[in-house]
């Protein structure tokens, strides 16, 4: 082993702007991941209701906020025009996706996981980027591969560990079109067991390719940490439980932290709609914060209500607390594509990943 991929295993990583809310993060996943393993290890189990009520307060009232300031944050400074094509192309994503789910059920569910997949994944990425650097990542491929093992984690890994209550819930999130759809799906849980065999397989050639591109700075330890610990963290904490959590204590807490360390690098543009915000008017910026915020809560709730009105059976067949589940993971779905398309991927200047 040469000199310098030793020291760069030795490393400390470096103090990064991540600030508390990095901190708390890692902390509070960490003591989830001990506490669950520790009881399942000594046969305790979560009641489903239980694990519902949790996923809906994480994912409801803890991490819906968040999606709307990443839109908000980076819609803020841009130019009247960017606005409005944004926008336009973000309610026409979902209008394709609200259709896909009513034509092919599972073609929509299909799609729903690799959404999560890749909002956790090249989320995190970028996180990652910004606040301790990505020094043992030479390529886009590499880059991508990150991307797949930090998604994958999200959605693979409960997969294989969890497969009875994933697939109980995939078979809900189904129903609510069509509940005839998930029949010839029986061999569920060998596919899943297929899954999580490749997916091991990208877990290792990220850490071995990151591990031979090593240096000084730290990153490859904190990479490799941080991936480990969301595989681990996805394993012992019964997925409803989980994926509600990881959201808002993971996934937002962290790109909270990456805001913090770019936001006054950004650049205002003058003539936006949300320009009032920069006014030097306390009474006007109270103002169009609270109509960004009201008009906000009136589109999401708007289309939730709608989405619900024409679901066959909106709760899938289920009770009331996992059918709610069921019905807001494909809503959140629903939204978090083109949150991903035209929020990261097609705003190509900047979106809401950004990182200088």
């Amino acid at each position: 082993m040469n000199t310098e991929r030793y020291r760069g295993l030795r490393a400390v990583v470096r103090p990064s702007t991540g600030g508390i809310s990095l901190t708390v993060s890692r902390v509070v996943m960490i003591g989830l991941t001990v506490g669950f393993l520790i009881g399942r290890l000594a046969g305790l189990r979560v009641p489903l209701t239980t694990q519902a009520g949790i996923y809906l307060l994480g994912m409801v009232a803890m991490n819906l906020p968040h999606g709307g300031y990443e839109h908000f944050a980076n819609l803020r400074r841009r130019a009247a025009a960017f606005q409005g094509r944004y926008i336009v192309t973000y309610l026409l994503g979902i209008g394709l996706f609200v259709g896909l789910f009513f034509l092919s059920p599972v073609a929509g569910l299909i799609l729903a996981v690799g959404v999560a997949m890749a909002k956790g994944g090249f989320g995190d990425v970028h996180v990652v980027e910004a606040l301790y650097g990505t020094d043992h990542i030479r390529s886009r491929p590499q880059r991508w591969l990150a991307a797949a093992v930090r998604g994958g984690a999200v959605m693979i890994v409960p997969m294989v560990f969890w497969p009875e209550t994933f697939y109980a819930f995939s078979d809900i999130m189904v129903s609510i079109f069509d509940p005839a759809a998930m029949i010839g799906f029986a061999e569920f849980q060998q596919r899943s067991l297929l899954a999580g065999g490749g997916y091991a397989a990208l877990v290792a050639a990220h850490l071995g390719v990151g591990y031979w591109y090593v240096t000084g700075s730290g990153s490859f330890i904190a990479d490799a940490a941080e991936s480990l610990l969301l595989v681990a963290y996805f394993a012992a904490v019964p997925v409803v439980i989980a994926v509600g959590l990881y959201f808002p204590l993971w996934y937002s807490a962290r790109q909270v932290a990456r805001t913090t360390a770019v936001d006054d690098r950004l650049d205002a543009e003058a003539d936006g709609l949300l320009s009032g915000l920069e006014s030097d008017d306390p009474e006007r910026v109270a103002l169009v914060s609270w109509g960004v915020l009201i008009a906000g809560s009136i589109a999401t709730f708007g289309l939730a209500a709608a989405l619900w009105v024409w679901s066959p059976q909106p709760l899938g067949g289920a009770d009331l607390l996992s059918g709610l589940v069921a019905f807001w993971s494909v809503f959140i779905s629903i939204i978090a594509l083109p949150h991903v398309v035209v929020g990261a991927w097609l705003d190509r200047e900047r979106g809401i990943w950004y990182v200088p």
